[in-house]
């Protein structure tokens, strides 16, 4: 079913061919498993079916993409070959003559565009870490010079540098960012409002990682590949262009159960029963079932991404029929509850502790540290607690709630700033528990202080991470008045 309006109409499951029980239960296996979902929205023929947010994640908020980010680059590519603005055959160094290499490797001299597109570029590892490294903030030219073991489309490297490389080859040809060249072609269009990308040390677009977006644009982007790029009655992207980008053009792997081993297009991944995917680190999802007439957006805060594709082949997938099936209103409205309850609550352990008031106040100098805090100060007012967190670069307050979220905006930790929701609570007399969700990322932080006498240690436990999930304790002594 195409679509005709701005926004995604909506309906009830059942007349849509998908049973509420078969919703509920995808609800109750991603609780059991304890997976961390931020939002899923479930299209069947152009119309949500269901959709939900754990609070205090909402609708309005964008989410980090990460890696999901790389099918709308590609998609960008897709719309560049369409204008003739370049080719999928043209040579990647053809496009950056003035940082090529001195000697050019035979095999660096034949990648193409095409072989971006489908992690093919024969490097033997991702180039990412090579750019990030590099002395001049030139990513190009530290790609360039990376090694280049294998002949180019023979070999699959999952390698966000190349995502990187066609956003700096479509920023060469055309001038514009990757997102500004988007937004009149694909978000506008789709109606997709405040999209963000970051940027590059010389002003590119990530390409590979760095869209922020929200759900429901996901869906909707979606539900375009499943449309053969027609919106509204215009066609926006070539049917041809969606054909090649999500059929598989590189072999990773030898199938089985893995979603990651089914074969890989230009930047969409291929799943198990005919489905197709962009999906993005820590469970930002969106799977196209072009069978079922179906599209899933999913955003998240998980390590286990194919649980999370597990529990949608086991219960929704089987689920979708042809034909409408009979209204369960038990059921449809045990749904509804269940929709409306989703959350992720704030901790509540002990209501208050004795040593609060003796330390409310109190700044603590901090040792060093790899955030570069130089100290805290907390001070508690009844059923809020400010943090006051101090370094270098200035100073940073965090709200928090008792038991209970407060929303502010924080930088912590990261590049910009970003809203938060914070609580407090007391694990023990001496233990006092911070917890701090970045709810346009996958992140969640929480830390434990432990106060001893004139002495504190603060323990850092994050979510989900590239590196370690328990970081290095910071100890910290309080600041004595003279």
């Amino acid at each position: 079913m195409e679509r005709t309006q701005q926004n995604l109409p909506r309906s009830q499951s059942e007349a849509l061919g998908i049973s509420a029980a078969a919703i509920v239960n995808f609800l109750l296996d991603i609780q059991k498993q304890q997976l961390e979902l931020h939002s899923f929205m479930l299209l069947r023929h152009g119309q949500v079916a269901a959709e939900g947010w754990w609070s205090p994640y909402s609708a309005d908020l964008p989410h980090m993409m990460f890696s999901l980010s790389k099918s709308f680059t590609s998609t960008a590519i897709g719309l560049a070959a369409e204008e003739r603005i370049l080719s999928l055959d043209d040579s990647v160094l053809s496009f950056f003559t003035e940082d090529a290499p001195e000697v050019i490797d035979p095999h660096l001299a034949a990648m193409r565009v095409r072989h971006l597109l489908m992690m093919g570029t024969g490097n033997e590892e991702d180039t990412t870490g090579r750019m990030h490294e590099s002395d001049d903030g030139n990513w190009v030219k530290a790609f360039l010079r990376a090694p280049v073991e294998h002949e180019p489309g023979t070999h699959f490297v999952y390698n966000s540098g190349a995502t990187y490389m066609l956003s700096a080859i479509l920023q060469k040809v055309t001038g514009q960012t990757l997102l500004d060249y988007l937004q009149p072609r694909l978000f506008e269009p789709l109606g997709i409002e405040g999209a963000a990308w970051e940027s590059c040390p010389r002003g590119m677009n990530t390409g590979g990682w760095g869209l922020s977006i929200k759900t429901e644009d996901i869906a909707k982007f979606g539900q375009l590949y499943l449309q053969k790029g027609v919106w509204n009655g215009k066609h926006i992207l070539p049917e041809a262009w969606i054909e090649e980008a999500t059929s598989k053009q590189i072999s990773n792997g030898d199938g089985g159960d893995n979603d990651w081993a089914q074969g890989y297009g230009y930047q969409f991944w291929r799943c198990r029963h005919d489905v197709y995917r962009g999906d993005g680190a820590f469970g930002q999802f969106c799977i196209v079932m072009p069978e079922q007439d179906a599209v899933l957006a999913i955003t998240s805060g998980t390590n286990d991404m194919q649980a999370v594709m597990n529990a949608v082949w086991d219960h929704l997938l089987p689920a979708m029929g042809s034909e409408a099936v009979a209204t369960d209103s038990d059921m449809q409205q045990k749904l509804n509850r269940q929709l409306q309850e989703l959350s992720l609550p704030a901790p509540r352990e002990l209501p208050e502790s004795l040593v609060e008031d003796a330390v409310s106040g109190e700044t603590y100098q901090l040792e060093d540290n790899d955030l570069q805090l130089t100290s805290i100060t907390l001070a508690f007012n009844g059923n809020r607690a400010e943090v006051r967190l101090c370094s270098p670069a200035g100073e940073h307050q965090i709200q928090c709630g008792r038991g209970e979220w407060a929303e502010g905006t924080s930088s912590l930790d990261l590049k910009h700033e970003t809203r938060t929701f914070s609580s407090f609570t007391w694990v023990n007399q001496d233990t006092l528990k911070l917890s701090l969700r970045f709810v346009e990322t996958p992140f969640y932080m929480t830390s434990i202080i432990q106060f001893d006498g004139n002495e504190i240690i603060l323990n850092r436990k994050i979510n989900v991470s590239f590196g370690p999930l328990e970081l290095a304790d910071i100890r910290g002594r309080k600041v004595e008045i003279v």
